[in-house]
């Protein structure tokens, strides 16, 4: 069963938003094939700021645009809540910091773009790699959706 929709940001949970989120320059490693060895400018850990480090592992709310990644009978597992609708979806590519990877911990939720939704949950603030690449810095693990804006 789907989670309902829940009021929006409960005492508990502090209210982030991108504008904290994405407020500083993040330049991600380069990655050409020609150059292996090449290391980044700074390491992707030692770019975020100590103020944004400080949200790790805390419950938080934060407010974006669902882009769907996986999905399980019709429910969403797993997507991208980003900064602004017209990030991904219309060729334009977000910056490291303009997107959170959300993991929903329970069965999921249904899927709802075009929107703007506010997620509760834990957050991870650090590098995480798929394959050796790095593919985000921001972790929700989604405990429940609170009521859209839309």
């Amino acid at each position: 069963m789907a989670a309902d929709p829940v009021p929006a940001a409960k005492a508990d949970y502090e209210r982030v938003g991108f504008d904290k989120l994405a407020s500083f320059n993040f330049n991600p490693p380069s990655y050409e094939a020609a150059a292996p060895e090449a290391q980044p400018a700074a390491k992707p850990a030692d770019q975020i700021p100590d103020r944004i480090k400080g949200y790790n592992e805390k419950k938080v709310a934060v407010t974006g645009f669902m882009l769907p990644v996986k999905m399980d009978g019709g429910l969403v597992k797993e997507f991208l809540l980003v900064k602004d609708p017209m990030l991904c979806c219309y060729g334009v590519m977000p910056r490291l910091n303009e997107w959170v990877v959300v993991k929903m911990t329970g069965a999921g939720v249904k899927p709802l773009m075009d929107v703007p939704i506010t997620f509760e949950g834990r957050l991870k603030v650090g590098e995480m790699f798929e394959n050796g690449y790095l593919t985000g810095i921001y972790l929700l693990e989604g405990e429940r959706m609170a009521e859209s804006k839309g």
